[in-house]
């Protein structure tokens, strides 16, 4: 399993935060994700997914994935 911060762009609300996860969520492989409008990051704990996949689900949202540090 890997856990990845992503630094999203945009965020101002609750609502923000709801978007991406739920978009986040979708993804096959996802376990666990917690959104932070006032960090500007996401937290994503998945196993075999690709930073391009998370990327995807926060365009879908309506924001940018600026970086990805995976740990």
């Amino acid at each position: 399993m890997t856990t990845t911060d992503i630094t999203i762009k945009g965020m101002t609300c609750s609502h923000c935060e709801m978007s991406i996860a739920e978009e986040i969520k979708k993804i096959d492989g996802v376990t666990e994700v917690s959104v932070s409008k006032d960090e500007g990051k996401a937290h994503v704990q998945a196993t075999g997914v690709a930073n391009e996949q998370l990327a995807e689900a926060v365009e879908e949202a309506g924001y940018e994935a600026l970086e990805f540090e995976n740990h």
